[in-house]
């Protein structure tokens, strides 16, 4: 895999990553009825990655963050606002679902495909500009090098 591409550039950051921690990324499953009494929702593990500023990279995929949280027993709490509450409980649910208590989890996580990328189709966050991987890591700013990006990144773990 040639080290100009998507994943040329991807495979790299792995190397380089090998034998960091990972973080679990987790998604919502479908409460099921047990003898009539429903359940608790849950979101429960599903793979886990490096988180790298807006990417989080697997062993083989490639996702953009979305919502990160941190597990935590479910407890009755006073909440100012709505928000808080919501939070709240998807982080109850993470707990439930087989996180640890205090872990940081990932939700709401978009997979990319990096081979159409460098395709020139794009896929999230990510595209090729003038034959160049891009990323999208701010919802202000312009897009930058892919390259530059995951150096800048890895250069502050």
């Amino acid at each position: 895999m040639a080290a100009h591409t998507t994943g040329g550039l991807l495979q790299a950051a792995r190397e380089r990553l090998e034998g960091s921690p990972r973080e679990r990324l987790g998604e919502w499953v479908a409460n099921r009825r047990i003898l009539g009494i429903g359940r608790a929702p849950r979101i429960v593990p599903v793979t886990d990655a490096w988180h790298i500023g807006a990417l989080l990279i697997g062993e083989d995929r490639v996702f953009a963050t979305g919502e990160v949280l941190r597990a935590r027993h479910d407890a009755i709490r006073g909440y100012t606002a709505e928000a808080q509450r919501a939070r709240s409980e998807r982080a109850a649910a993470a707990f439930r679902g087989g996180f640890a208590e205090g872990e940081v989890l990932h939700l709401g996580w978009t997979e990319m495909d990096a081979a159409a990328v460098d395709r020139g189709e794009g896929s999230g966050i990510l595209s090729l500009q003038g034959g160049v991987p891009h990323i999208a890591w701010s919802h202000t700013g312009p897009p930058r090098p892919l390259a530059d990006y995951l150096a800048d990144m890895l250069s502050l773990r």
